[in-house]
């Protein structure tokens, strides 16, 4: 009778066990991921876990739409890998770009942004509330800590997972796009759906590689966006580029795409037009970098270089970018002049201009009292990152004290603001000088007009 009895719970158990999906059995299911609402680029309330993850495979990553950085050549390398995995998109794979931007990037933002890069069936480019997003890239391991000594700033990774098997893998969002379509296509379920018509060869029958560093640094680097003879993709055809352009300025370009950008060059000015204002991402590539790139993009396209690639020495690039204008308002004018040396990497006149924002603050009795403080702070830094810092808290004081007020900034004053490190700060000019990075990354951000709430 006891053995009878056991045999019932253990047949129950195996009952229970196969009754319950394999998700619900993991670790990594609906207790684990939050099911917060986020938005698609169409407009439609979708659910981060019921509705994007559960039984799917997926690969997921974060991108803001005015990163001029690391976010457009992800996005690129993705988009390979989708043309990779072909009709499998949509069916049983699916890729989410989730945006750390949701205030600038609605809907429409990143429908367009989708539409760049060729983004099609399973594709989902969402925005949602601030609160939900964090909450997602902190759960899911892609969140990344502020940080201005940072050259990246945002780092470009890939999660992606099988939430049915519990299967989940961070890898590299800018990795060879056929190595991530065989980990997502293929891993991911187990081979499944690995090709069967293929007879496996022999490594020993392999053929000899033969590493051409000068392809091998195309291929890493710009293959995303470019072909050579092979039509436009993101980018144009590289085909017969050292020809077509001058060989100092294509060299420049590829080091410093940005700056030249920012600098009004009307050839870097008409080819951002041309490619859905699409910018060239700057890859912090090294002056060796560029020399055997030149030498790569000087071939007949598919062949090999003759001799190895010559190294020139090191040199260094710098386009001077346009000054913004003097401010009328009292604290703010000399405000703007901390800004423009801090994008500009110095100490240079902040002491003074720190100073002097003290002073005109004072002049506002009590309701200037926080400003006139932090700006006295900011005169006695010490180096950039302590300057950086106090800068952040003297900006928001003369924001909240404007949006309290209702007192206006001075003509031409914009308000800056970067996604990665969720900082404003207040400039004049159309160009985005971010101040917290300086030179490293000083496109990164975004134009407003608006004046935030930081109350809140």
């Amino acid at each position: 009778m006891r053995l009878r009895t056991l045999s019932i719970a253990a047949a129950a158990t195996l009952w229970l066990a196969a009754a319950i999906p394999m998700s619900a059995q993991n670790r990594w299911g609906a207790n684990y991921f939050p099911n917060v609402p986020l938005i698609t680029q169409d407009g439609k309330t979708v659910y981060f876990y019921d509705d994007l993850l559960k039984g799917k495979i997926v690969a997921i990553n974060l991108i803001y739409t005015t990163c001029k950085y690391a976010c457009p050549l992800e996005t690129a390398r993705l988009a390979q890998v989708q043309n990779v995995l072909a009709d499998r998109m949509g069916k049983d794979v699916f890729f989410y770009s989730i945006t750390i931007d949701p205030e600038h990037d609605t809907p429409a933002v990143m429908k367009e942004y989708a539409e760049k890069f060729h983004a099609g069936p399973g594709w989902l480019f969402l925005t949602g509330k601030q609160e939900d997003i964090d909450k997602i890239q902190k759960k899911i391991g892609l969140y990344s800590a502020p940080d201005p000594s940072n050259p990246d700033g945002h780092t470009p990774n890939l999660l992606v997972g099988n939430e049915v098997t519990g299967q989940w893998m961070r890898n590299s969002g800018v990795d060879n796009p056929k190595f991530l379509a065989r980990t997502i296509g293929d891993w991911l379920s187990s081979w499944q759906k690995r090709r069967t018509d293929v007879t496996p060869t022999s490594y020993a029958d392999a053929p000899k590689m033969t590493l051409d560093r000068a392809e091998y640094t195309f291929l890493n680097h710009c293959a995303a966006c470019h072909t050579v003879g092979q039509g436009d993709r993101i980018g144009p055809d590289l085909a017969g580029v050292t020809a077509k352009r001058d060989r100092e300025w294509l060299k420049k370009f590829i080091l410093r795409p940005d700056l030249v950008l920012a600098s009004g060059d009307p050839v870097a000015n008409d080819l951002f037009k041309k490619y859905k204002n699409v910018p060239m991402p700057n890859l912090a590539l090294s002056q060796d970098d560029a020399n055997v790139l030149m030498e790569f993009l000087s071939r007949p396209p598919g062949t090999k270089a003759a001799t190895p690639v010559p190294l020139e020495p090191h040199g260094s690039y710098s386009t001077v970018l346009p000054k913004p204008g003097a401010s009328a308002a009292a604290v703010v004018e000399p405000y703007l002049r901390v800004q423009e040396a801090l994008a500009d990497d110095t100490l240079s006149g902040v002491k003074d201009a720190a100073m002097a924002a003290s002073a005109e603050a004072a002049k506002l009795g009590d309701a200037g009292k926080t400003m006139e403080s932090l700006a006295a702070k900011l005169a006695g830094a010490a180096d950039l990152k302590a300057a950086r810092e106090s800068f952040n808290s003297l900006g928001n004081a003369i924001i909240t004290f404007a949006k309290a007020s209702n007192s206006p900034l001075g003509r031409d004053v914009s308000v800056g603001y970067c996604p990665m490190l969720k900082k404003y700060w207040l400039q004049k000019g159309t160009k985005v000088q971010n101040p917290y990075y300086g030179k490293a990354m000083l496109e990164c951000g975004r134009l407003t007009a608006e004046l935030p709430n930081l109350a809140n």
